[in-house]
């Protein structure tokens, strides 16, 4: 995940919401004693998440994905459409991995498991914040999976799981180069721009630029999306 220092910037700020108080106070907790990250806000239901992230102006939103009144799902159009809009992560167990692709098909940073353990929720703060998807990597590639299958849209979602319309998938990877092929492969593992750039030897300002590149190159809208056209090429198996 994203590496942090100290005096890179601000604290990044926290929007929390779920409906559980439990899970509240213990992200809370494992939130409140991480450097560089402030809680800056908790709601119960998504309705009650896009308002105090208007009044709060969070860069990261934790959003449960079932919660009443406004789920997470609803929640995200409205989240993404306020300035600043922050970025948006939905808090997930296992057996939501239909949701899960229904939430990234909607602009969603990625997805984070209730399970994973305090480092790993932190350094999903800390990666989508700096714009890195956060995909947990138990779960990954059976959401891919979904999206490559078509099984997880709602009506007008279908063409969602081609992540590059137009010529060939084979054609859009052709375009890349070896190291853009490298890369690509260690995204669709669900890999942040530094583990990438810790495996490559490369740096993260590095991995932003071929990042760029291959979502330029293959005419895909996401990191999502580019692993997604990495399956589909056999890329990754």
């Amino acid at each position: 995940m994203t590496e942090f220092h100290a005096s890179d910037r601000r604290p990044i700020r926290v929007l929390l919401a779920d409906d559980e108080e439990l899970i509240r106070h213990g992200v809370r907790l494992i939130l409140r004693h991480a450097e560089g990250i402030e809680v800056v806000g908790e709601a119960r239901n998504g309705e009650e998440a896009v308002r105090v992230a208007r009044e709060t102006r969070p860069d990261v939103a934790l959003i449960d994905i079932r919660m009443p009144v406004l789920d997470g799902l609803a929640a995200i159009e409205r989240l993404l459409a306020l300035h600043p809009r922050p970025q948006v992560v939905m808090l997930t167990t296992f057996g939501d991995e239909e949701n899960v692709t229904r939430a990234l098909r909607s602009g969603a940073t990625g997805f984070l498991l209730k399970d994973e353990g305090p480092q790993e929720l932190i350094s999903a703060v800390r990666a989508a914040s700096a714009g890195d998807a956060v995909l947990s990597p138990g779960v990954t590639g059976t959401v891919i999976e979904r999206m490559l299958n078509g099984s997880a849209g709602t009506p007008g979602h279908g063409e969602a799981s081609t992540p590059a319309s137009g010529s060939a998938p084979e054609q859009r990877l052709a375009a890349l180069t070896g190291r853009e092929r490298d890369v690509l492969a260690l995204l669709g593992r669900g890999l942040a721009n530094a583990e990438i750039g810790r495996h490559l030897g490369i740096g993260v300002g590095t991995v932003k630029t071929h990042v760029s590149a291959i979502l330029e190159k293959t005419g895909t809208d996401s990191r999502v999306q580019a692993a997604v056209l990495a399956y589909r090429t056999g890329l990754l198996s």
